[in-house]
């Protein structure tokens, strides 16, 4: 086991003990004493510009176009605020920025960049179904995409870019590096 497990584990063992203590189970917790695992701190990899440019080449639906964009200027969440983002109607496009629910339900405003803005529009004014979330599938009977819909879509892409690991939080820790 690397160090990193095997600190994973002493502090949900030392959580235990915790909450043994304070429901007074016991007098002292015996995790007291053990300390935390020194781990390296590995910096991990972002996309780089042209890995971007490329993903954004070589997208053949406006939908996936629109979404790597989104993601890519605002640094949402694909997991929580993502599907926050529920209907057309959430986002302003003159002030380019929409409202998203993030960890325990805070209300958060994003903003996303020129580009974004004309790939969402092209995406909307294309959509033919009359569904009122933001992303649908590509097939009828269009349902709201799911989270899983998008880390499929971005994985295959990077995958047929030879592009190294592209997921869905690796475009928000991009966005921060950029940032």
């Amino acid at each position: 086991c690397s160090n990193v497990t095997i600190d994973n584990v002493r502090r949900n063992i030392s959580s235990f003990f915790s909450w043994l203590e304070e429901e007074d189970y016991i007098l002292k917790s015996p995790m007291r004493r053990i300390h935390k695992i020194r781990t390296k701190t590995v910096v991990k990899n972002i996309i780089s510009d042209e890995g971007i440019e490329k993903l954004r080449d070589n997208c053949k639906e406006k939908r996936d176009l629109a979404i790597i964009d989104l993601l890519y200027s605002t640094g949402i969440r694909v997991s929580i605020e993502f599907p926050g983002v529920k209907a057309l109607d959430d986002i302003d496009f003159e002030g380019r920025e929409c409202v998203v629910y993030g960890k325990g339900d805070k209300e958060r405003r994003v903003y996303f960049d020129a580009k974004a803005k004309v790939h969402l529009k092209e995406y909307i004014d294309n959509r033919t179904d009359n569904n009122s979330a933001l992303f649908v599938t590509l097939d009828a009977p269009y349902d709201r995409l799911k989270i899983s819909g998008v880390e499929i879509r971005l994985r295959k892409l990077g995958r047929k870019l030879n592009l190294e690991r592209i997921h869905p939080h690796k475009f928000r820790r991009s966005m921060a590096t950029r940032a």
